[in-house]
């Protein structure tokens, strides 16, 4: 028996030198990826004081249902404001115009004043020599329903439907 022992020796020295360098080229590679993952662990975690990925992953998503509430109360009062934008008088055109070419100025006039849905009314003056006189029409869409309404006022609301600031033109 000590015969193949001795006979075999060299052959079993060498199998055994094989093994373990392969097994040390596993330990060296592994070695390498629990380094790599200790780093990643450590930037992972760099921010706050958590001791596992649990409490981590429970506490983003507790944050993460305050930010759900957060973003739905200002949804609320974005819709709020665009409500109230629409009903708001924003748009104005009016219209300055002499009712009488030949007598007088540009003293009578025609105002429009429309909100985001393009419904409001027209303000008109017509300026003579005896008074004047002040017309109101509704608006409803850029249209009136009840009322014709005159040149001047279509201009108007034509001008406040082209959402230009104040705009005087002279006829």
């Amino acid at each position: 028996m000590a015969n193949v022992i001795q006979n075999y020796f060299p052959y079993s020295l060498l199998v055994f030198s094989l093994v373990s360098l392969i097994l040390l080229t596993w330990n060296i590679t592994l070695q390498i990826q629990v380094s790599n993952l200790k780093k990643k662990s450590r930037e992972f975690f760099a921010g706050g004081k958590v001791d596992n990925l649990e409490d981590l992953l429970l506490s983003q998503a507790k944050s993460i249902k305050l930010l759900d509430k957060d973003i739905q109360e200002l949804y609320t009062i974005s819709n709020q404001i665009n409500a109230l934008a629409f009903r708001g008088f924003h748009k104005l055109g009016v219209v300055r115009f002499n009712p009488f070419k030949d007598v007088g100025g540009d003293q009578s006039f025609s105002v429009a004043i429309l909100n985001g849905k393009n419904d409001g009314l027209t303000i008109s003056s017509l300026f003579t020599r005896e008074g004047s006189r002040v017309y109101t029409k509704t608006i409803t869409a850029g249209l009136t329903e009840k009322h014709p309404l005159t040149e001047e006022e279509k201009e108007a609301i034509k001008l406040a439907l082209s959402s230009k600031p104040l705009i005087e033109k002279n006829k």
